[in-house]
Formats: C-alpha cells, structure tokens, sequence
C-alpha cells in the first residue's frame, strides 16, 4: 500500500515526544501542590524551549490564549528554528492544571503538528462536542441529535443493551440537562472533573478505559487537539463553537470564524497530515504519570500520526537530569 507524500518529516513525532517529556517533566515536580498558575507556567517556559530546537517554521494556532494575556506560545507565536516545513501547532502544556495541583488523574501535556493551514484556528472559547471511537458507519452520532439517540445508536451499531454504554461528560453544572438525559437512557455516566482530550481519546479504547462516547461542552482549543489524536488513531467527532458574548465573538471572527453555528466535523478541525503527542503528568487511563526515583526519571508518551496510522508507545528512562532543568 502507498503512502501519500507529505512535508512532514517523520522524525518529527518522535521529536514531539521530546517536546511533550520535557513539560510533562516539568510540571510533575509540582504535582500536589496547589499551585495551578505555577503548574502550568513551568510546563509552558519547558515545552517553549524544547520546540525552539526544533527545525521547524511553526505557528502556534491553539495555544496559551492570545497574545496580550498569554506571555508564552501564545496564538500567532513563531517557534523552532525557521529552517524546517511551514507548520501548524496546537498544544496545551498542562492539560489538566487543577488536576496537576491536586495531584488527580488523566492531566497530560499534550501537541499536535500538521501542514500549515490544516488546524482550525478556534478561539478560546468553548465548544459543544460529541465522539466516538473507530470502526462505526459515519454520521453514527450527530450534535443535532438527542442524547437518547446517539445513545442508542452507539448500543445498537455495538450490538449491546443501552446500559452497557458508558458516556464521559465533564462534571459541570452547565450540564445537568445533559447528564439526566444520559441518565434517563439507562445509560451509564463518568463524570470527570477536567482533561476532555484524554476523555475523548479514551472513547477509541472503550475495553480499556470503559468509556463508549464523549458528550458535552469544553473549551475549543482542547477540541482541536482531541480532533488531531481521533485523525491519527480513528474516531469520530464533530464541534461546535459556542459563544456566550459579543466579546467572544469578535474574537472568533479575528481568527476567522464566520458561521457561529457551524457544524465542524473531524477532518474540518485537523486535516492533511496531522502528528500528536502527548505524555502523562499523573497517572491516567491514557497514560502513566512522570516517576521520578533515585537518579533517573520514567515518563510514558503517545505519539501518533495520521498518514501512516502509525501509533506508538514510548516507556522512557532517562538517566541524565540535567536535560530537564
């Protein structure tokens, strides 16, 4: 079977890992102290130095927020060193602060890394979400249906009763509607308090980490990195912008945003050839958290990429500290 072509090295994912280890480094030495702010701005300053090694010409277009409230890889920021591909970057540092801080599970750091002009350039604002794993007719779930029937769907395409279906929501009180209607099917629930990109991988595993689908709303930028790691693995997914505010719409229309009530599909919010990566700060079901004994420090990293469907799984050792300080 041929490949098709792309300006993408394939070095480049596993210089990814590199990028997301060093952060995920960073930020497990604050795992339970209670210093969100800090947490992540030590995961930041770590991923920012490493990508500036890299020989790429990136522009960060899900980043920190935009530039005049984010002093790091905010969005427009140009990292590496110039003399690579022109590429597309999403990241989120420490993807799961709160949890970080309370030393809770499933927070991660996390990039994606496509051609350029491949990633939606979603704004910080939230998005109505819906996924599912691989290996299902497309248009399986839908945003324009009722949770009881995307349910429904799910258990019937699985060839299971509804109540063995378990959906992930983020534990909001924006989605007590949602959570009843869930409830009202017979279907089962896991509520998770932050880390929607994990809770949406999770959904191409479901033997594994027990969840079925991702229903909900979350901020965009995470979306735009769960789409990316769905291109790669297999899934579905679809978006849609929600802006509470004048202000968050002017912001959107910035980036390019025309169609408030636009639909966005998978391969409309991460297309062409698209690299991820991710590592876990704390244990999770996706991941094993940073351990750090003796003289060496374990991390577990992800890495994928779409034109190959590629995916692997890298137990690192590292002996030599001083790379993390």
């Amino acid at each position: 079977m041929s490949v098709k072509s792309s300006a993408l090295d394939r070095v480049l994912t596993l210089e990814l890992a590199r990028v997301t280890e060093r952060a995920a480094v960073a930020a497990a030495r604050l795992r339970g102290h209670g210093d969100e702010v800090r947490a992540d701005r030590v995961a930041v300053d770590a991923m920012r130095k490493e990508l500036n090694t890299l020989d790429i010409a990136g522009t960060v277009v899900i980043g920190e927020g935009e530039r005049d409230e984010a002093p790091m890889l905010y969005i427009g920021e140009t990292v590496g060193t110039g003399k690579g591909p022109k590429v597309d970057i999403a990241l989120d540092p420490l993807e799961g602060t709160t949890i970080t801080a309370k030393a809770m599970a499933n927070s991660l750091t996390v990039i994606a890394v496509a051609e350029e002009g491949s990633l939606l350039h979603a704004p910080d604002v939230y998005m109505d979400k819906i996924a599912i794993g691989g290996g299902f007719p497309d248009g399986l779930v839908d945003l324009d249906k009722t949770p009881g029937e995307n349910i429904k769907a799910l258990a019937q395409a699985k060839g299971v009763d509804v109540r063995d279906i378990t959906a992930c929501i983020l534990d909001r009180s924006r989605h007590a509607k949602l959570i009843a209607a869930v409830r009202e099917t017979g279907a089962a629930i896991r509520l998770i308090g932050d880390g929607d990109v994990a809770g949406v991988i999770d959904t191409t595993n479901p033997e594994e980490t027990g969840t079925d689908i991702y229903m909900g709303i979350g901020g965009a930028p995470e979306g735009v990195l769960a789409a990316a790691a769905l291109r790669c693995i297999g899934g579905q997914m679809q978006g849609r912008l929600v802006t509470g505010s004048d202000a968050q719409k002017q912001r959107a229309a910035k980036m390019g945003i025309e169609d408030f009530d636009r639909k966005y599909t998978l391969c409309e919010m991460a297309s062409g050839d698209v690299m991820f990566a991710a590592t876990g700060v704390t244990d999770g079901s996706l991941l094993s958290g940073v351990r750090f004994g003796g003289n060496k420090i374990s991390t577990e990293t992800v890495v994928m990429r779409s034109l190959t469907g590629t995916i692997r799984w890298i137990k690192a050792t590292h002996s030599d500290q001083s790379k993390f300080e």
